[in-house]
């Protein structure tokens, strides 16, 4: 944000699969910078295991990856979520008891 509390639009240049993109927005820039890095990666072990250089279909290959990656740590999260909301109630149950 800026000094009057309005966000400041600015453009980050990041480089996926020797492409430079430009990203506009008010994002941290090393924070762009490391997911273009991941979006890098991830397109670069595809094209290595299956030998493709197709941009396109790296990119979709690679964005499936990536959503199939966030989806098990959203199951991930629910569970440890549904884990630690029982050993709360545990805990306030062990409390409720007289000593």
């Amino acid at each position: 944000m800026g000094r009057s509390g309005v966000s400041v639009v600015k453009s980050i240049h990041v480089e996926i699969f020797d492409k430079t993109y430009t990203v506009q927005g008010d994002l941290d820039e090393g924070y762009v910078q490391g997911l273009a890095h991941t979006v890098d990666g991830k397109m670069r072990a595809i094209a290595q295991a299956t030998g493709s250089l197709d941009v396109g279909r790296l990119a979709v290959l690679a964005a499936l990856h990536l959503a199939d990656e966030l989806e098990t740590y959203k199951q991930e999260r629910g569970e440890l979520r549904r884990r630690v909301e029982r050993c709360v109630q545990l805990v306030e149950t062990a409390l409720k008891r007289p000593a």
